[in-house]
């Protein structure tokens, strides 16, 4: 069971990096719209354009990473924050500070990880 030290600590952790993203977010949006408006030759474009391609697809992540953290913070409300989804077990506190958005403890993520490699093949 974690401390109130540890809950808060994780929260904070979260809400700060969920503010990071946001921030990321709403400037690649006003970066796009200046890109856009600057007129430019065939090559300029085409390199504008791949760099738009990977911001887009570094943001796409990114709102992902969001949801996911905007879900984590609703599980803390509600009192399920750090149980695993499989077992019912409390997540360790190590686990949860490496990666405070997890819904699965070790044992059960590495579980999965390996079924998804017999069924993929790898």
């Amino acid at each position: 069971m974690m401390t109130m030290e540890e809950h808060l600590f994780l929260k904070q952790l979260m809400m700060d990096q969920l503010e990071e993203l946001q921030r990321k977010a709403d400037g690649t949006v006003s970066d796009l719209l200046l890109l856009s408006i600057h007129s430019a030759d065939e090559l300029d474009t085409s390199a504008m354009d791949a760099d738009r391609s990977f911001t887009l697809r570094i943001r796409d992540r990114e709102s992902k990473l969001i949801n996911k953290i905007k879900s984590a913070l609703r599980r803390m409300e509600e009192g399920d924050y750090g149980e695993c989804e499989m077992c019912g077990e409390n997540i360790g506190i190590a686990r949860l500070r490496a990666r405070p958005v997890t819904t699965f403890c070790i044992h059960c993520k590495t579980k999965l990880e390996n079924q998804e490699k017999i069924v993929s093949g790898f």
